[in-house]
């Protein structure tokens, strides 16, 4: 059985922008099975939690402030409001320059889970390119594993993964269990260029798929910017994985 599909609503920001409840009812009406907030443009997350269950759309995870500090508070309602368990955060690219500053990060990192395990619910790290780039005698994620706590989870961003010179597949066969999430878009893989419809790019879905096997729970299309239109850009790729047997979604 493939993993469900699910949309990381940030690629819709301008439709949601302009009326969100519009927006995710278009993304339901694709057949998408969940969808990934990432911030709530003129609604509340109490407004877009009854939109989600109306619409039968499942929220595996969030992607919200990490819950330490003075955000600690606000981001726990939010999860509870959403009925999500899987907090998703992650650090800019200067949180990683040298070992010193990644183990400061891993230690917030640490912070935010232990608050997510107490209050039943997990946290993953969401990654970008830099997490990946080679530092010292090695690369930044693999000095971030020496010093996370295991119940950390990732969540995978497959694409920033190869942008950054390595094989996708790979990384998430090595983190097996601890990547359940995984996010996909495609496209040339350099940093300069826009995205494409995943399916119009030079990203192989088929390993990173077999790589997953049964620990990937979601797979979830976020396109960051697209040079074609983003709704069918985003139409086509629950088209591409649907079709292509890579994951499955309601239709």
């Amino acid at each position: 059985m493939t993993a469900p599909i699910a949309l990381q609503l940030y690629s819709i920001r301008e439709e949601l922008n302009g009326n969100f409840e519009t927006g995710v009812r278009k993304v339901a009406d694709m057949g998408y099975v969940g969808v990934e907030p990432a911030g709530f443009p003129g609604t509340t997350p109490q407004e877009a939690a009854k939109l989600f269950r109306d619409l039968d759309l499942a929220v595996p995870c969030a992607h919200v402030a990490m819950p330490i500090g003075e955000a600690k508070q606000q981001t726990l309602d939010t999860m509870h409001t959403l009925g999500s368990t899987r907090i998703v955060s992650g650090l800019g690219p200067d949180s990683f320059l040298t070992v010193d500053l990644i183990k400061r990060s891993c230690e917030k990192f640490n912070e935010a889970s232990a608050v997510a395990v107490e209050n039943s619910m997990s946290f993953a790290i969401h990654n970008h390119w830099w997490e990946f780039l080679s530092i010292d005698s090695g690369h930044v994620y693999k000095a971030m594993l020496d010093y996370l706590d295991p119940q950390v989870l990732f969540e995978v961003d497959t694409y920033w993964v190869k942008t950054a010179g390595l094989n996708p597949a790979t990384v998430v066969r090595e983190l097996g269990a601890r990547a359940p999430l995984l996010h996909i878009k495609d496209g040339p893989c350099n940093k300069e260029e826009s995205m494409t419809a995943v399916g119009d790019g030079i990203m192989d879905f088929h390993s990173i798929v077999e790589a997953g096997g049964t620990t990937t729970e979601w797979m979830i299309v976020e396109l960051d910017r697209c040079d074609t239109d983003m709704i069918e850009a985003v139409e086509k790729s629950y088209i591409y994985l649907t079709t292509k047997e890579l994951a499955h979604g309601k239709s």
